[in-house]
């Protein structure tokens, strides 16, 4: 007889919101409906090159960045499930310029607001690799029974009351946290359920990882261009040379790292001096999911990512996650390198 027990995602969600006695069931009401969205997604995401979703959408988003079609439906999904929880007031996606902010009554006296990439790594749809969905939870700031406003948004990234990201690749997962650790959930086509998978992630200390788009090189600060050399020098006592692996998806790099050990860098560059990832979107959502499983994310200019504090709704910022000891010591390098 099979004694292993399948716990499902609304299970599990209904069982830990014995952690958060304030929120009432509202939390995981709206993780549940964020569960609902992405197989909507995963569903359109496998079938993709058997319709007319795969390319270009033939305009660019405020990132100046070509939108693909799976863009597009990703965004519309995930706003629609969020405005139908009734627990949330707004959000905040990389797909647009402004807040969205939810009109009926229901959702005016929502109490949390989202922010998310609805679809990252989009750049790889058209080739088959893995993409994702990245997203966060805040309170709201602004007074319940009022529209969302941009202040709702511009919260410092330990004040998210969740996050998590769903990888949509050879197996569809979702990874997330309430800040009381970081459990994984796959998905079963055959029952159409995200299931425990993964629980009380905990990613290792150090690893034999480094994940960066070196053909970036020549832009680099100096300090990443040190650590690279360092990563790539032979040394028993620490396992180098390290292994380079770029799939240049953010969620696909960063949950390789998370489950075997890694560190996935994004610096500045002389095309981007002030970094590419959007702080709100990616870098906040990654960095608490890393802290709560035993990692570390800093922005290399001596500041912790969780701590920022946010003055736009599409802020970058240079990122370096992952094993905490590999994040210790590239953030060594550039202190001591803070020259360009």
């Amino acid at each position: 007889m099979n004694k292993f027990k399948v716990v499902t995602l609304n299970e599990f969600i209904i069982k830990m919101q014995l952690d958060f006695p304030y929120a009432k069931g509202e939390l995981s009401n709206l993780l549940s409906h964020i569960g609902i969205a992405a197989k909507i997604v995963h569903r359109e995401v496998n079938k993709a090159g058997l319709v007319d979703i795969l390319g270009s959408q033939g305009s660019v988003n405020v990132q100046g960045e070509e939108v693909k079609k799976l863009d597009v439906f990703a965004d519309e999904h995930f706003i629609s499930a969020l405005k139908a929880s009734g627990e949330c007031c707004g959000i905040a996606s990389e797909e647009n310029d402004n807040i969205v902010s939810f009109d009926s009554e229901l959702a005016r006296d929502g109490k949390y607001i989202v922010t998310m990439d609805p679809l990252d790594g989009s750049s790889n749809i058209d080739v088959n690799v893995s993409i994702g969905t990245i997203f966060s939870i805040y309170r709201r700031q602004t007074p319940q029974g009022h529209k969302a406003e941009e202040i709702d948004f511009l919260q410092e990234g330990t004040r998210q009351v969740a996050a998590g990201y769903i990888i949509y690749g050879s197996s569809t997962m979702m990874v997330y946290s309430t800040g009381k650790g970081v459990n994984g959930f796959t998905l079963d086509p055959s029952i159409g359920e995200f299931c425990l998978s993964h629980p009380e992630i905990k990613t290792p200390s150090s690893g034999k990882i480094y994940s960066i788009n070196e053909g970036n090189y020549i832009k680099f600060p100096v300090g990443v261009k040190k650590y690279i050399k360092y990563c790539q020098e032979p040394d028993i006592q620490t396992s180098r040379p390290y292994s380079s692996r770029y799939i240049g998806s953010l969620v696909a790099d960063f949950h390789r790292n998370l489950l075997q050990g890694g560190i996935f860098l994004y610096p500045s560059t002389l095309s981007y001096p002030t970094g590419k990832l959007r702080l709100l979107y990616e870098c906040n959502p990654m960095a608490f999911i890393a802290e709560q499983a035993g990692g570390m994310a800093v922005d290399g200019l001596g500041n912790r990512i969780l701590d920022i504090k946010p003055d736009s709704l599409h802020q970058r910022v240079p990122f370096f996650v992952g094993s905490r000891k590999m994040v210790e010591i590239v953030d060594r390098f550039m202190r001591e390198n803070p020259e360009n």
